[in-house]
């Protein structure tokens, strides 16, 4: 958390830092309150006084947050100095109503332990550099460049008026604070800099392969909840032919990740959720559903027998090794 912490606090008064202590028991809180001494109208240590886990932490520093942009921070990860000077720079000039933006994106860098060479997610050829753009600006999203929450800050009252809500004691929250909002985001701005760190690779870490298998049901709530978003923006997006595309394949993209943890455990148990999981699609938008079986890998998911689903696996392994990812 210290490096996190002292990584932002740069910015001097023109950002709050919220730490948000999530009723932990190692010392957190007296830290962030050593902070919020120090650096009073800068940095804000609020306390949880029941564990509520990532979504609940997230919603609580919204709630606190005073400042034109939200962005979070995870206390294991940190920001470039040169690329948080520019970024602050921008947003300083889109700060006065009217002129605001609904999302900013940067890039991020995975700081994957033990890696000699640093991946970095660039979204270059899929959106306008340095010029406010909208949907209809984007082009295509490559299945390893959609928007992360490490990528996006968010109008904070864009984000509030929008509706979001991130359910307590679940890991994998960010995709939804990634994904919920869209439907409410009209100018948008990306900054080509290497702004975020994301530390991977420490085995307890939430995205490890056996941590999400052993998590299955907490992506799979995560899924769940995209699926009735999705739906239910639909309306909002009619007419935005681009967002509507970007927001399927997003839940594409969560969904075969459910699916291929479920293929790794491989239990009966596991067979019968994955079953569960695209039953729900298909009763809640046959149209989805359709969409995702005609696909080759959503072809594959939905067949029974060992082979297909090696298959999956196989290609999944090498989706993985092309962007760095787990």
């Amino acid at each position: 958390m210290k490096r996190c912490i002292e990584s932002l606090l740069p910015g001097g008064d023109s950002v709050e830092i919220i730490i948000v202590d999530d009723c932990s028991s190692d010392g957190t809180l007296a830290a962030a309150r050593q902070y919020e001494e120090k650096y009073p109208g800068i940095v804000q240590a609020v306390h949880r006084e029941a564990n509520g886990g990532h979504g609940a932490a997230v919603m609580t520093g919204l709630k606190n947050a005073q400042g034109v942009y939200f962005k979070v921070v995870d206390s294991d990860d940190w920001v470039n100095p040169e690329a948080y000077e520019k970024i602050l720079s921008l947003l300083r000039t889109y700060k006065e109503p009217g002129k605001q933006l609904d999302m900013v994106l940067s890039n991020f860098v995975y700081e994957k332990q033990g890696a000699s060479r640093k991946k970095v997610m660039r979204y270059t050829n899929s959106i306008p550099e340095n010029k406010i753009f909208t949907w209809n600006d984007c082009g295509h999203f490559h299945t390893g460049t959609y928007i992360l929450m490490h990528s996006i800050i968010y109008r904070t009252k864009m984000l509030i008026d929008s509706g979001l809500q991130l359910p307590e004691h679940t890991f994998y929250v960010d995709n939804i604070f990634a994904f919920y909002p869209l439907p409410h985001v009209e100018k948008m701005y990306y900054l080509n800099v290497d702004f975020y760190r994301y530390f991977i690779g420490r085995d307890d870490q939430s995205v490890q392969e056996t941590i999400m298998i052993k998590r299955i049901d907490q992506q799979l709530r995560v899924n769940y909840l995209m699926v009735d978003v999705y739906k239910n923006a639909l309306p909002l997006m009619e007419g935005n032919r681009k967002l509507v595309k970007y927001m399927y394949k997003y839940l594409e993209i969560i969904t075969s990740v459910s699916t291929i943890m479920l293929f790794l455990d491989g239990s009966k148990e596991a067979l019968e959720k994955k079953h569960l999981l695209w039953e729900y699609i298909k009763e809640n938008d046959i149209h989805t559903w359709r969409k995702m079986r005609a696909r080759f890998m959503g072809f594959m998911m939905n067949l029974h027998g060992k082979f297909s689903r090696m298959l999956c696996i196989a290609t999944y392994r090498l989706v993985q090794k092309i962007y760095g990812f787990n």
